[in-house]
């Protein structure tokens, strides 16, 4: 049986404990100490309840779509820590302590927790440290790191999710013709291949997933909403829109947005979290909504 036949059709998300939490006081004693000091730390407060993390709000959200529903449910939210079974009980009290459906959790003592996000069949990955994100995507998994953000939470009962276009829901090529070549090569590109679809980047599956879980919902009434946000403009935009009519895919909003910081459209549209793998947006958005980075991948130069 394979993992997501295991699975049904539920929305799977690895999460790590940081990223639900906000563990940054004795992530920085781990680091400053080391491991007994943290263990020490850890037990002697594991009654204190953990501050939410940055991604918490989506968490809730997407539990929030079972509905109490726990034979079947639409989403299933995976916990993965290094933190050792002991250490951990804090966080599974504040499981507890905030009514999260979380009821599967892999604690791994300082051991690499990328191969239970393959075994659990994940459609997401979402962590606070890059080196694990990084192993995820290079293993085709989507995955983003999380990065610290003040950002208010936002006030829709929607699940809201905005996307990067090229490198993250689309392949690089694209982009790396831009990089390489300029805007007027990028954009003579795009139109001589404008009715050929895009390849999927490391986000296609998630955005697969999502719109199946959308559409057990009428269309009217959908809990879950998604943008895409992207640098492109006219007349790159054509591509983009005949890629995903060809993926037969669902998306409700899309900016085109040529260039313009993408920070303030982001909290227009109310995004719970945002993917994007370029450091100069990532870093826009993180003072407006909750953010992941998608790294990409770097090439090896062709041997000459």
């Amino acid at each position: 049986m394979d993992n997501k036949h295991a699975n049904g059709d539920a929305l799977v998300v690895a999460i790590s404990s940081r990223a639900l939490f906000d563990l940054s006081e004795s992530h920085e004693l781990f680091e400053r100490s080391g491991v007994e000091a943290f263990a020490r730390h850890q037990i002697e407060r594991e009654d204190e309840l953990l501050p939410m993390g940055i991604a918490f709000g989506l968490v809730q959200k997407l539990l929030a779509l079972n509905d109490g529903n726990d034979a079947a449910p639409r989403v299933e939210v995976i916990l993965l820590s290094r933190n050792s079974a002991d250490t951990g009980l804090r966080i599974f009290n504040s499981i507890e302590h905030y009514g999260l459906g979380i009821a599967r959790a892999v604690f791994t003592r300082g051991e690499p927790t990328l191969p239970y996000v393959r075994a659990f069949g994940a459609d997401l990955f979402l962590s606070a440290n890059p080196d694990s994100v990084a192993n995820a995507l290079a293993g085709g998994i989507a995955a983003a790191t999380i990065l610290p953000s003040k950002a208010p939470q936002s006030s829709s009962q929607q699940v809201r999710i905005a996307f990067d276009g090229d490198a993250v829901l689309f392949g690089d090529e694209s982009e790396r013709v831009s990089e390489q070549g300029g805007i007027e090569a990028f954009h003579r590109h795009e139109a001589e291949r404008a009715s050929e679809p895009l390849s999927g980047g490391p986000f296609r599956g998630f955005l697969d997933a999502l719109h199946r879980l959308q559409q057990a919902f009428p269309s009217e009434a959908a809990p879950i909403r998604t943008a895409l946000v992207t640098a492109r403009s006219a007349p790159a935009h054509k591509r983009v829109i005949l890629t995903l009519r060809e993926w037969g895919v669902r998306i409700d909003e899309a900016l085109f947005l040529g260039g313009r910081p993408k920070g303030p459209f982001l909290e227009a549209f109310g995004a719970d979290i945002f993917f994007d793998d370029s450091p100069v947006n990532v870093e826009s958005a993180r003072q407006h909504v909750a953010t992941g980075h998608v790294p990409r991948r770097e090439r090896k130069a062709p041997a000459t």
